[in-house]
């Protein structure tokens, strides 16, 4: 492989290792920033183009169907080579379309065989001289509105039906946006004003969240290489993440239920909240994922926090009835609020998963309510926008359960701007990711009450 190409070929190595393996482009590409040492323009290059190939995954399609028959087999490296190719010759800039042709024949030489070489020379230079076909002449809203925005149709038709078709666009043009990163500040080792403060002098430019008390939004600027976050004075984490910690209004001494903790934001909150002085029993189902929450909480300086191996589906095996103040169910779902940071999620989600993960929802639910104290609070979170395995799962829980209800004080005591948000309802807060540049995120606040 020539050196000349590496950048080339790591971002053609990444797009075939997420497809093939399925693996997180987020995870596959943190491990290759850390392995490779890129200049700071180049990693910002790579990111952006394995990010953007991903994203854009069905509208690259739609556009190379034009130049090479859809049903023409291919290996998959090629037609990865094409997408990542034609990505930068639509949607960037900072590099010539003649030398974006140059090296991908030139990786397909490398990779392949003359014949394949002459394919994609002449694919991309039929692209560079006719330009890509006009979505707008698609005559299905559904169909149009899924090659645009690269979502399956499958996915664009469940949420029309859900919410309409305008904020199903804006839910699916977001979904392609880069939403500014946000952290939260360690009370304990310094105030959000120090941090503030510290931070602008570093050269950032930052803005309180009215989220949490404790978040910062980052305008401009790498995060992780400021001083606040490599001394452990700051983590990152989304703003609709913190908001989970601040509505279940934990106090110093109780104690408290995290039923499934990885990677350890919102637990870690709820230790700080509480002023690092009670207990909080953390569990995951996988043993690996443990590891993420005691280091996060050793880096933060935080005791409170005992956390183990077991699946919350039989967490009243391990607890008597009524054992604790405050529980927090941040269940597992289909994360489809949050395709803008893992774009690839969207290709491999399937409608049945989505009542699979309902049915799972649910049983969790059900599990730990006896393990409440009567008058206890209960947080149900999701990072997902879809109703069935938001509303639904709280509506099923509570006709289930009558001797909890929705706590009317939640309402109340959501931030300001968020007390006339669109996804309000009788239970709970639906956020989008177009609304307040946040995650989709489901929350709402339940009350034992006998």
């Amino acid at each position: 492989m020539l050196d000349k190409y590496k950048l080339r070929n790591t971002m053609l190595d990444l797009l075939n290792r997420i497809e093939k393996d399925s693996g997180y482009s987020h995870l596959l590409l943190d491990n290759e920033m850390k392995k490779e040492q890129f200049l700071k323009a180049d990693r910002g290059l790579l990111t952006e183009v394995v990010y953007g190939t991903i994203q854009r995954k069905i509208t690259l399609d739609y556009y190379l169907n034009d130049f090479v028959n859809p049903n023409k087999k291919m290996q998959p490296w090629v037609r990865n080579l094409l997408r990542m190719s034609i990505y930068q010759m639509v949607y960037l800039d900072r590099v010539p379309a003649h030398a974006i042709i140059h090296e991908a024949v030139e990786i397909a030489k490398q990779r392949g065989h003359k014949g394949i070489a002459s394919l994609v020379n002449g694919v991309l230079r039929n692209i560079q001289r006719k330009g890509v076909p006009d979505t707008t002449e698609i005559s299905d809203d559904i169909q149009r509105l899924s090659i645009e925005t690269s979502h399956p149709k499958w996915l664009v038709e469940r949420w029309v039906n859900h919410y309409g078709y305008e904020r199903t666009k804006d839910i699916c043009e977001a979904n392609l946006i880069h939403k500014p990163i946000s952290v939260r500040v360690q009370p304990m080792k310094l105030s959000r004003e120090q941090a503030i403060d510290q931070l602008r002098k570093e050269g950032y430019q930052v803005m309180p969240s009215s989220f949490s008390k404790q978040g910062i939004i980052i305008e401009k600027g790498n995060i992780l290489t400021s001083d606040l976050f490599q001394s452990g004075f700051i983590t990152i984490q989304d703003q609709s993440s913190m908001l989970v910690g601040e509505m279940l209004d934990v106090k110093s001494g109780m104690n408290v239920l995290d039923t499934c903790s990885a990677p350890g934001g919102k637990v870690t909150h709820l230790a700080e909240k509480m002023q690092n002085e009670g207990k909080i029993y953390a569990h995951d189902l996988h043993a690996k994922k443990i590891n993420l929450i005691e280091r996060k909480a050793r880096e933060l300086d935080l005791s409170i926090i005992d956390a183990s191996c077991h699946d919350a589906r039989h967490l009243s095996e391990k607890y008597e009835e009524e054992s604790f103040d405050r529980i927090l169910v941040d269940a597992p779902c289909s994360g489809l609020g949050v395709i803008r940071g893992k774009p690839d999620i969207k290709y491999h989600k399937k409608s049945d998963d989505i009542i699979h993960l309902a049915d799972i929802q649910l049983r969790i639910l059900h599990e730990v309510a006896p393990l409440l104290k009567k008058n206890g609070l209960l947080i149900y979170s999701t990072c997902t926008i879809e109703p069935t395995e938001n509303e639904e799962v709280v509506r099923n829980f509570l006709h289930e359960h009558t001797n909890y209800k929705v706590d009317e004080t939640f309402f109340m005591n959501l931030p300001k701007q968020l007390k006339e948000s669109p996804g309000l309802s009788d239970v709970g807060l639906q956020l989008f990711p177009q609304t307040y540049e946040t995650d989709g995120f489901f929350l709402t606040r339940l009350k034992k009450i006998n």
